[in-house]
């Protein structure tokens, strides 16, 4: 797959953010959901997103900022001016790694790929499966398959 000089920098940027807050936030009795890192001269913002059995509150989001915040003063990973936001991936959570598909399997999804997909980069469906090499979700007219690797975004929809 071809990447435009930016958004390969980006991608690498991002893997080093993963891998420098990753081990912090866990070592809290965290999981780290995802990370968005939205960069700008004047208002920069990176997010976080964390969770744990039961739920996160504002005290567990300010704990973590506290911790990040103080890593970043040392290891500076991000340049420029930037708001930390950590936050509570919400009801329509981010789906990345493997055990979060696994966890939310039999949830409805919205599946966005990298390359279109027979014509198709979004979907939508109940998720039935997810292993190392495919996710599988049933839409309202077919079983689809869709290799993980092929994956940009996948989120979970909200039921009320």
């Amino acid at each position: 797959m071809w990447l435009s000089g930016e958004a390969s920098q980006l991608r690498r940027d991002q893997t080093h953010l993963w891998e420098l807050f990753e081990p912090v936030v866990t070592g809290m009795g965290y999981d780290l959901i995802e990370i968005e890192h939205f960069p700008n001269p004047k208002h920069g913002v990176l997010r976080l997103y964390i969770d744990k059995e039961g739920g996160v509150n504002v005290d567990d989001c300010s704990s973590v900022s506290r911790q990040i915040s103080a890593l970043m003063d040392v290891e500076e990973p991000v340049s420029g001016k930037f708001n930390l936001e950590v936050s509570s991936p919400g009801s329509d959570r981010p789906l990345r790694r493997l055990q979060d598909f696994q966890r939310f399997t039999g949830s409805l999804v919205k599946l966005k790929t990298v390359m279109p997909l027979e014509g198709q980069r979004n979907f939508k469906g109940r998720l039935l499966q997810a292993d190392e090499e495919m996710v599988t979700i049933e839409t309202d007219t077919e079983e689809v398959g869709i290799p993980f690797s092929a994956l940009e975004k996948a989120r979970v929809v909200p039921e009320y």
